[in-house]
């Protein structure tokens, strides 16, 4: 048994230490919004915020995760920065099949949090860890543009 800080709330988790944290997020807590997509840390689907840093939930496990708050994409409605980047992604219709959106918007959230107004090339820098297959870069840009001027 572990716990751990999700969302603002603490859990116990039935779940070994090498347990990657997608899966105890997916399987344990039924937080499916973070998606499962190489398993290699290479596309970005699983992002998550572990201690306010973007994570790859694939490869960081429950036991590097330790005492440090888990932040997932059900919880950027609630979050000032979150919701900014997620009306954004709405506004400039970023989505198309949508796989891949919930790492955009958690790695997009944590840009803005570090840097309230990214250049075109630390957008491209901090969003070059998410693969959007559907090829939306442009919009993705755009969107974080908006989010930021949105939030002033």
């Amino acid at each position: 048994m572990a716990q751990l800080n999700v969302n603002g709330k603490t859990v116990t988790v039935d779940a070994e230490p090498a347990t990657p944290l997608l899966w105890v997020l997916r399987e344990n807590l039924g937080l499916t919004g973070t998606k499962y997509g190489c398993g290699i840390a290479a596309c970005g689907a699983c992002m998550v915020h572990v201690g306010g840093k973007p994570a790859y939930a694939c490869r960081t496990t429950l036991a590097a995760a330790g005492g440090a708050p888990v932040v997932t994409i059900e919880a950027m409605s609630t979050d000032r920065v979150g919701r900014a980047v997620q009306d954004a992604w709405v506004r400039n219709d970023v989505v198309q099949c949508g796989y891949c959106q919930s790492g955009q918007v958690m790695a997009a959230t944590a840009l803005l949090k570090a840097k309230r107004n990214p250049t075109d090339r630390d957008i491209d820098e901090a969003m070059s860890a998410n693969l959007c297959r559907c090829g939306t870069y442009q919009r993705i840009r755009t969107a974080v543009k908006d989010a930021a001027k949105a939030l002033g």
